[in-house]
C-alpha cells in the first residue's frame, strides 16, 4: 500500500523536528537517541555555521595570543615553552561540540533533562553520539535528509 504524499505549504514552518540518531557505542553495539532539532531554513543553518565559525576563530585567536604570551614569558625566564596538552585539546573539542548541540537541539528522549550540563556529559562520555547528532542536523537542514 502506497503512502499518500504530504502537500507542501511554503511559509508554514515547524518549530522543531525529531530524528532518531544512531551511533557506535564504545562496546561495539549501536546506541540511539531521539533528538528534537530546532528547525532552520538552509540560509538560517548557514548563518548558524557562520556564527559558530566566528566564535571558534575568536577563541582560537585568544588561545594563540595566550600561548604566545606564556611562551615568551617562559623563554625570557630561561624555561622551555609550555606544551599544548591532550587535555586542553579534548576540552576545546568538547566545548565546540557542546556549543553546536546547544544551538541545534531543543530536547531528547534521555532520562536526564536536556541542558548544558547534560550535553557536556554526553559529549564527554559518548563522543560518537555528539558527532552523529551534529552530522544528522547538518544533513537535515542542508540537504533535507531525515532518513536513517
Amino acid at each position: 500500500m502506497a503512502t499518500k504524499a504530504t502537500k507542501i505549504v511554503l511559509g508554514k514552518r515547524p518549530e522543531k523536528f525529531s530524528k532518531q540518531v544512531t551511533f557506535p557505542m564504545l562496546d561495539g553495539t549501536e546506541g540511539a537517541i531521539v533528538v528534537d532539532f530546532k528547525y532552520r531554513t538552509r540560509s538560517e543553518a548557514a548563518k548558524l555555521s557562520d556564527d559558530m565559525q566566528d566564535k571558534i576563530e575568536a577563541r582560537t585567536r585568544s588561545d594563540i595570543a595566550k600561548y604566545q604570551e606564556d611562551a615568551a614569558a617562559a623563554i625570557e625566564a630561561g624555561k622551555p615553552a609550555p606544551e599544548i596538552r591532550p587535555t586542553e585539546v579534548a576540552a576545546r573539542e568538547q566545548e565546540i561540540r557542546t556549543m553546536y548541540i546547544m544551538a541545534a537541539v531543543t530536547g531528547w528522549n534521555l532520562d536526564i533533562p536536556f541542558d548544558r550540563e547534560a550535553v557536556e556529559q554526553l559529549v564527554d562520555e559518548l563522543p560518537a553520539a555528539a558527532v552523529a547528532i551534529i552530522s544528522a542536523y547538518r544533513d537535515a537542514v542542508n540537504e533535507g535528509r531525515l532518513g536513517n
